[in-house]
Parts: C-alpha cells; structure tokens; sequence
C-alpha cells in the first residue's frame, strides 16, 4: 500500500513539475513578445510597446495611449509577424514531436515526408509560369499552390508506404523518395527560369520568412494549425504506446496504422498551412521537441505542447535576430533557425550520452 502511495506522490509530483515548466515557458514567451515589439528599425520604445498591447488587451483600463504612428508600426507590423512567428513555431514544433513519436525515429521531422520541397515545388511553379490549380494571381497563386502540392506529397508518401504495408520505415523511405522527387524538379524549374528576378524570388521563398506576415493570412492559418495540434494532443496516449513498438502497441489494442496515418494527416495539414504562407523554416520542427524533452520527458501529453511553446519562442527569437543583424535590413528567418539548429543537431549525432526519447 505504501508503494502504491508512493508512486501516485511521484506521479503527482512529476505532473505538477511538468505543468510548471510548461507554464514557465509560456510565460516567458510573454516576455520575448514585448521584447520582440520594441526592437527593430523604427521600433517604439518598450514602455510604448508595453502601453499599447495592455490598451488593445485591456480597453476598460485607463491606459495612456501611444502616438498614432506607433500604434501602426506595433498593430499593422510587429503584432501581425509575432503572431505568425507564434503559430508558425507551434505547429510546426507539434508537427515534428508527433512524427518523431510515431515514426520511433529522434531524427525526422514533419518535413520527411516530402512536404518542403513539394511547397517549394509548387511555389517555385506559381512564381516562375503563372502554374496553379486555382484562378489566382500573384501572392495568393503561391500560396494555393504551395499547401495544395503539401498535401500531395503526403497523399504521394500515404500510397507508396500502403504498397508494402504502412510502417515507421516504409514511411520514412516513401517520404525520402518523394522529397527528392520534388527536390529534382524545383531544380529543374530553377534551371529553366529566364529571368534573374523570377530566380531571386523562388530562392527567397525557399530561404523562409516572416516579413509577409499579415493578418488575412494568421486568420487562415491559426484555425488550422490550433485545431491540428489539439488533435494531435487527443493522439497523445497512442503515440506514447507506439513509441514502445508496433508489437507492443497491437498487443495493448492500438491500431498502429491508423495512428500513424492520422498523425501523418494532422501534421502535414498543420505544416503545409504555415510553409505555404513561410517559406521553409528548418529545423523548428526538429530541434524544438528535442529540448523540450530535455525539461520533461517523453510523455506525448506533456511533450507536444511543451514543444509547440519551445518552438515558438524559437521562432519568435529567432526572426527578431533576423530583424536586428542587418538592421534596416533583415535576412531571412530560414537562415537564423538553420544557424542554431546545425550545432544542435551534431551535437544530438555526436553526443555519448543516450537520451531516452522513447
């Protein structure tokens, strides 16, 4: 009886650890947005920062509010970048802590199955000819094109990893081969495109951004990518038991194939949403359930919203050290991510210490 006592106190413990370190972090994410608002070019100071999004967020309170310019510069410019660099770092964060638990692999990410190279596949189509399966022009033609071809590819990995039974490896090597599918004819368009400047926009789009943020587009991505992570937190329980093996989980009366083909529909639906609207921002979605696994564990119903803040504030910082390197000038977001991530990820490869992740 006492064990048994025991080990509810340790669990309750360990809930209750976990829930703060999830908190902790939300709170901090708090912090790096009112941070992030006021630095920049042509950036208010904090305490007008500050003032402006407690008016917006408390408009009973009696709050002094800023010049009009500086509300524009923090409603229409920052607020509408940091949200998307929010969402954006969730979902994709989420994204890859569920492929990651299903396909038992530390290594992948939602983007293993062909999803950023057919985005950029698609996008590159849109801007170079004019291509899409909608009536659409300019910014909206990309973007169309860039979730419609997302979500091909994961039809494309779906039918090829069904040929031969669906599992993590069929998967894994279905996704490969239809990345590098995509990856050869974005090549292909590059190759062909007539004109420097059709170049230069393809290669920015590939390179990941922020700067197109507007609040048309968080209004189309948020319901997407907020209803897929809390799927994805429903899946929770089966994808701590796959994490154990197929075996294990088929003898526990889970339906190892459904599993892994609902978490492969969720996270496609929620990444393709947010690259079509992006770009490709690596190593998010890799990186991000890493450390968060390191704060508290292997529990899917604690790992993926752990991981979709972590991914968020590591977005967020992200893009404002793009926005500060260069300033007036910024560089791609894409490129900061993958500057933090390489030395993260050999350091996960090279590391001797084994890390339980299952």
């Amino acid at each position: 009886m006492s064990t048994a006592s025991e080990l509810k106190s340790g669990y309750l413990k360990g809930k209750k650890r976990k829930m703060l370190a999830i908190l902790s972090l939300f709170l901090a994410l708090l912090v790096i947005v009112v941070v992030s608002v006021s630095l920049g070019a042509g950036s208010p100071r904090f305490n007008e920062a500050t003032q402006v999004i407690l008016s917006k967020l408390f408009p009973f309170l009696k709050i002094e509010s800023a010049s009009q310019v500086t509300q524009t510069i923090i409603l229409e410019i920052r607020l509408p970048r940091i949200i998307l660099a929010i969402i954006a770092g969730a979902g994709l964060a989420a994204s890859g802590a569920a492929m990651q638990g299903v396909l038992r692999n530390p290594l992948v990410s939602s983007y293993i199955l062909g999803i950023s190279a057919a985005a950029g596949f698609g996008a590159a189509l849109a801007i170079v000819f004019g291509i899409g399966f909608f009536t659409l022009y300019g910014y909206y033609l990309v973007v169309a094109n860039a979730f419609i071809f997302s979500l091909l590819a994961m039809l494309l990995v779906y039918g090829i990893a069904r040929l031969r039974g669906i599992t993590s490896e069929t998967v894994i090597l279905s996704g490969v081969a239809v990345g590098f599918l995509f990856s050869a004819m974005l090549s292909l368009i590059q190759y062909l495109t007539p004109e420097d400047e059709a170049m230069r926009a393809v290669i920015f789009w590939l390179l990941g951004g922020l700067s197109s943020a507007k609040w048309e587009s968080i209004m189309v991505i948020i319901p997407i990518v907020l209803i897929s992570i809390v799927l994805m937190v429903r899946q929770s329980w089966d994808i701590n038991i796959l994490s154990l093996g197929e075996e294990v989980a088929t003898s526990l009366g889970v339906n190892s194939r459904r599993a892994l083909a609902t978490c492969m529909v969720l996270a496609t639906l929620a990444t393709a949403s947010i690259v079509a609207f992006t770009g490709v921002i690596g190593f998010v979605c890799l990186i991000s359930p890493h450390i968060a696994r390191m704060l508290i564990g292997s529990d899917h119903r604690f790992l993926l919203p752990c991981s979709a803040v972590v991914g968020s504030c590591l977005l967020l910082c992200s893009d404002t050290l793009a926005r500060l390197v260069l300033m007036p000038a910024e560089i791609p977001v894409g490129i900061v991510t993958s500057l933090l991530g390489v030395p993260f990820f050999i350091y996960l490869l090279l590391s001797r210490r084994r890390r339980s992740w299952r």
